[in-house]
């Protein structure tokens, strides 16, 4: 399927945040109610519409584990954009954004990545141990995007996803980001034929992959 647009994504965070289910609830609309760790890292695509443009979205998930953290480096380079994930009912997840964000930013070679914060689970609310303006604030000091999902429930998960894809689209309009500079993790594709369906979606991963290695808020509820 041909595009104007390529997106390179990444998701990042702590183990057990729900990275691998928003990316499952966003290009297949289903939710994977067991728990099954990310080995390396795992590979999902999804054409978008924007603008009348066709823009896929090529999003790697990545393990959380201190194990796999070597090869998750290797993927903040070449990512225009980067959902940053934690947990609502864990706040050691929460602990830890500062972390994965000193990390993503060492490791880009893109200043410009829209990194957008991401409170899963808000489905648990009577759960909750992170408070919605504890995330809103994180956001603000920064310079992040921020929303709250339910990767169960769907509640949000595509507005994660193609708010980071409208911040992208608005620097290239604006001249902010280069086009023709592919190391930045966007690639200018084929002009999209006439008609053809949205939400084409791919998917793979696992080991496999692995080895071929401004600021807003939205409310969950």
């Amino acid at each position: 399927m041909s595009y104007h647009h390529l997106y390179k994504f990444i998701i990042i965070g702590d183990t057990g945040a729900g990275k691998s289910c928003l990316l499952l609830q966003f290009t297949d609309k289903r939710f994977h109610s067991g728990y099954d760790l990310t080995i390396g890292v795992e590979f999902g695509a999804k054409l978008i519409r924007m603008n009348n443009k066709r823009i896929k979205l090529q999003i790697w998930d990545t393990a959380g584990q201190e194990s796999f953290r070597s090869i998750t480096r290797s993927y903040y380079r070449g990512s225009a954009g980067a959902l940053l994930v934690y947990d609502i009912t864990r706040p050691e997840t929460f602990a830890n954004l500062t972390t994965w964000l000193e990390e993503a930013r060492a490791h880009s070679n893109n200043k410009d990545m829209v990194i957008i914060l991401v409170g899963n689970k808000c489905d648990m609310e009577s759960r909750r141990k992170v408070r919605y303006e504890e995330g809103e604030a994180f956001a603000k000091e920064h310079g992040l995007l921020f929303i709250e999902t339910s990767a169960k429930t769907a509640t949000n998960v595509d507005s994660a996803f193609t708010r980071v894809a409208e911040t992208i689209y608005s620097k290239i309009e604006s001249g902010t980001i280069d086009l023709k500079n592919e190391s930045l993790g966007i690639k200018l594709g084929s002009e999209a034929a006439a008609g053809g369906a949205d939400g084409v979606t791919v998917r793979g991963g696992g080991a496999a992959a692995a080895a071929g290695a401004s600021s807003g808020s939205t409310s969950c509820c």
